[in-house]
């Protein structure tokens, strides 16, 4: 089923959420809200999946019978807090970036933002942009590019080589930004398109948050080393006090907890 043809090519979320609506509704889908799958078993005997499945209101369970199967949940559903000697013993905010809201009530605390992909680059800046003293980690290599670079790199892909595209977009980027290295930013040898498709490895797309670590607003640390109360290590032996940690760290799945194949 598509969009209607006037929809903009960013669905704003009243849109998404009438198209969901209309959706089960032309294919009678009737969902369970509030329920938990605990378990989903195939059964060779009988050849069908056995799935237990709680209902989060009133904490009755329920079993289910299917011939097939679908598993939507995503690849990663749950929050990955990295394994750092000492976090135990922070006693600020630690908080994993899906219950980010905003910079707003960090106001003049320093902060530490762990992870540099789009979520940690978006974070830092809004930290920043809201008045805290921010600090991003920066541990591995990244492709920093802007919006319009990575657009002009998708439509020559199509018309090109990817190691020629490659080039133009690295030219495309050291000509935008400069020479990042000096701030932290140091670019894979692979090129972005390259990157992309062997590792699944996105560019990080800008969102003003480069020009905040080149002018010293937004400071960037490498690896962590360990953390003592609010003083967090890093490995290039500086130690910096921090009220807030925000992990920027990504995902990890859960499926195997209960599916069982």
């Amino acid at each position: 089923m598509s969009y209607p043809k006037d929809a903009p090519t960013y669905i704003p979320k009243a849109l998404f959420v009438k198209y969901l609506d209309d959706y089960m509704e032309r294919f009678k889908i009737q969902p369970k809200y509030l329920t938990s799958v605990e378990s989903s078993k195939y059964d060779n005997d009988n050849k069908c999946w056995s799935i237990v499945a709680r209902d989060m209101a009133d904490c009755t369970t329920t079993n289910f019978i299917a011939k097939f199967l679908v598993v939507a949940s995503g690849e990663n559903s749950a929050n990955n807090i990295p394994v750092i000697p000492g976090l135990h013993s922070f006693p600020g905010e630690a908080l994993h970036s899906s219950r980010y809201k905003s910079g707003k009530s960090f106001f003049g605390k320093n902060v530490l933002v762990i992870g540099c992909g789009n979520s940690g680059i978006e974070i830092s800046y809004d930290l920043a942009t809201h008045g805290a003293n921010t600090t991003i980690v920066i541990r591995s290599p990244i492709h920093v590019m802007t919006k319009e670079v990575i657009r002009l790199g998708m439509t020559l892909a199509h018309h090109l080589s990817l190691n020629l595209v490659d080039n133009l977009l690295v030219m495309a980027t050291k000509f935008i930004f400069g020479d990042l290295s000096r701030h932290g930013i140091v670019m894979p040898k692979m090129g972005p398109m390259i990157l992309k498709s062997k590792t699944v490895r996105s560019a990080v797309i800008d969102v003003g948050t480069v020009g905040l670590i080149k002018r010293g607003i937004i400071q960037v640390q490498g690896n962590i080393s360990n953390i003592m109360g609010n003083i967090v290590k890093f490995q290039c032996g500086d130690e910096i006090s921090f009220d807030a940690i925000v992990f920027a760290t990504g995902y990890k799945s859960t499926a195997n907890a209960w599916l069982k194949v």
